[in-house]
């Protein structure tokens, strides 16, 4: 199976990140690709709550996750919607960070929730509440394909190693971590974290990604890290987008998660120590 990964700058209009998307989705058909993954906040990425009160769905309405269904459904592929920011009931009004997975007949396979929220602190400048406007999810999600069960993720679930752990003794062999990474944060760690979790399960790791200055009609102009990247479950490269838009592919082979785990089976080795005294 070829997995192409879609780098892209958002912005805060949905309707312009569904035409950069599309353009992007046409560009992994052209390059033979029967699984296309789109980033983290594919519809909207927004720092401001107003903004995305203006402008956001619920799921049953959302333009960009109908689009992207009949996309896959017209070419036959599978899509990783990475994740939509969505409108749900939840009693303080906050969204969802929804990853799908669409089924190459347009069908929802499977979707998953963001468990973990970015609230950090980068620098005296550049801080994160996402659980102020998101909710988190509470279960992890697999999916099984004809080329490889799944594991989703997104963005910040990179750095909770027990996530990935819990998916890949599940089954998952593919683990997807669509990101819209801070430029302080993917500079120091994200090559890191991406390599690691696929060394820790001997999974692959496949990470579509936001990149550059994402125009902003309200609120401050976020930027984010870039570098979409595929990792092979021996931890090695398979491709790195840099950071201009665009698409690179890699062709999946799940033996080769086969071969590295019987290599290093220490997914079958977990013991529980004491509690540290």
């Amino acid at each position: 199976m070829r997995a192409a990964l879609i780098q892209m700058t958002g912005s805060d209009t949905p309707e312009d990140n569904l035409s950069v998307v599309s353009d992007l989705f046409d560009r992994a058909l052209d390059m033979g690709a029967g699984f296309v993954l789109t980033p983290e906040v594919t519809n909207c990425i927004s720092a401001s709550r107003t903004r995305q009160q203006e402008v956001l769905c619920r799921q049953e309405d959302d333009p960009v996750l109908a689009a992207l269904r009949q996309r896959s459904r017209t070419a036959g592929v599978w899509c990783l919607i990475g994740s939509l920011a969505l409108k749900t009931d939840d009693a303080r009004g906050r969204f969802a960070n929804r990853s799908f997975l669409i089924a190459p007949d347009g069908s929802i396979a499977a979707q998953y929730d963001k468990i973990h929220m970015f609230d950090v602190a980068v620098s005296e400048t550049e801080t994160y509440r996402e659980s102020d406007g998101y909710r988190p999810g509470e279960r992890a999600v697999l999916a099984p394909t004809p080329f490889g069960t799944i594991g989703l993720s997104v963005c910040y679930d990179i750095r909770f190693p027990a996530l990935y752990r819990q998916l890949a003794q599940a089954g998952a062999q593919i683990l997807t971590v669509p990101s819209a990474f801070s430029p302080v944060t993917g500079a120091a760690h994200w090559e890191t974290l991406l390599r690691a979790r696929a060394i820790e399960t001997g999974s692959y790791i496949l990470a579509p990604a936001q990149t550059g200055t994402h125009k902003a009609t309200r609120g401050r102009v976020r930027q984010t890290h870039g570098h979409a990247m595929a990792i092979g479950p021996w931890g090695e490269i398979l491709a790195d987008a840099g950071k201009a838009p665009g698409v690179i592919c890699v062709d999946l082979d799940t033996q080769a998660v086969t071969e590295a785990r019987r290599r290093i089976p220490s997914l079958r080795h977990d013991r529980q120590a004491d509690d540290p005294k």
